[in-house]
């Protein structure tokens, strides 16, 4: 997979912009605010069609304009493409692929991507949110089915504690929550077992990351967490997760009922992190919480290749300055040795290889020019 060309007008504070990108690494250097993480940021918008910075899509249009345009061109399986985004402040974006409109549920998996920021650095030590977040793109577009079945699945849940907020305030009966369970139990069950298979693809793989960044000192495992089950039992558990969830949604209807929410289901899943056996998320140093990341995010992009037969897109924004020298180093030579596309934001051209490592990129107020 490989981005040929990003043409953006009116978005952020580019008001008109072509860049054409290199095959290889291409190195987006400029000071803080100038634009450097706005490039990223359409890349990433064009794969899953969301912003990681803001939910609002009125914020990705210039200040002064009401309209704004996203397009990509790239090429998947040696197949050229085009991606185009239209936003407007007073109506709905409108998505096109190949001059013909899409939803978003057709988007997903068009693009891929991996995206490391310093905020990524945090995800191992950070609230179970953002690890389940971390899967759920990684899987969605992999896999377009399961972005699919999680949003019906979160619809289905906010239908469900609605109701049994209702139940409690006694404007409703416990006898319908047996209409939204029936179809409750099996997305939620699907969602996990997805991620369950994914988790243990994931976990081969950032073993070997982590055993190569440490020199051999430190074997990562990824485990996933299923809320209210034993760790070792929801690895030999995915054939009865429907009896299982079924028990544990009757087995707390009461405390449901009186506080509202459903408690058990993957919106309160986890994904755990173990170096030599010890719990990254509560034990690990900072060092090895950080070399953790890193080696789940290569082992992201194998993940890619292994499922879809070719690398993601890798976006890396502002990291170099946030990784130690050896760190940076072992990045960097796996992007070189591994001749995917990657697109490099940074402040300080020092931090890479000199000796044309990649094509270097200018950005000042809103204007990139290469060299």
């Amino acid at each position: 997979m490989k981005i040929k060309r990003l043409e953006l007008t009116n978005y952020r504070n580019y008001r008109e912009q072509t860049v054409s990108l290199a095959p290889g690494v291409s190195i987006f250097l400029g000071q803080n605010a100038q634009g450097k993480t706005n490039i990223l940021e359409a890349v990433y918008y064009a794969a899953l069609g969301r912003s990681h910075r803001t939910s609002s899509d009125t914020e990705l249009i210039f200040w002064d304009e009401g309209k704004a345009r996203l397009c990509i061109d790239f090429f998947r399986l040696d197949a050229e493409n085009r991606l185009e985004f239209l936003f407007s402040r007073e109506g709905r974006r409108r998505i096109m692929r190949n001059g013909a409109s899409i939803r978003m549920k057709d988007l997903i998996g068009t693009i891929n991507i991996v995206l490391f920021s310093p905020e990524d650095l945090f995800l191992v030590k950070g609230a179970p949110a953002g690890r389940r977040r971390f899967l759920d793109m990684e899987i969605s577009q992999a896999d377009p089915a399961y972005f699919y079945d999680l949003a019906l699945y979160t619809r289905l849940l906010s239908q469900r504690n609605t109701l049994l907020k209702r139940i409690r305030d006694g404007e409703a009966q416990e006898s319908e929550l047996s209409l939204w369970d029936v179809q409750l139990v099996p997305k939620a069950v699907s969602v996990m077992k997805k991620r369950i298979v994914a988790v243990k693809k994931l976990d081969g793989l950032a073993a070997k990351a982590q055993e190569d960044l440490s020199g051999g000192r430190e074997k990562l495992s990824l485990r996933y967490e299923i809320h209210g089950m034993e760790s070792a039992s929801s690895e030999n558990m995915t054939n009865d997760l429907a009896s299982w969830y079924n028990e544990k949604l009757a087995e707390s209807l009461k405390v449901d009922i009186l506080r509202g929410v459903t408690r058990f289901g993957p919106h309160r899943d986890d994904l755990a992190f173990f170096v030599n056996d010890v719990d990254l998320r509560a034990y690990g140093s900072q060092g090895q919480q950080r070399t953790g990341v890193l080696a789940l995010k290569l082992a992201e992009l194998a993940f890619f290749r292994e499922e879809t037969g070719e690398y993601p897109i890798l976006l890396l924004d502002d990291v170099m300055s946030e990784l130690d020298r050896e760190r940076r180093e072992q990045l960097l030579t796996f992007i070189k040795g591994e001749k995917l596309q990657a697109m490099i934001t940074a402040t300080d051209e020092a931090y890479f290889p000199s000796g044309g490592f990649g094509t270097v990129y200018h950005v000042e107020r809103g204007t990139v020019s290469e060299g």
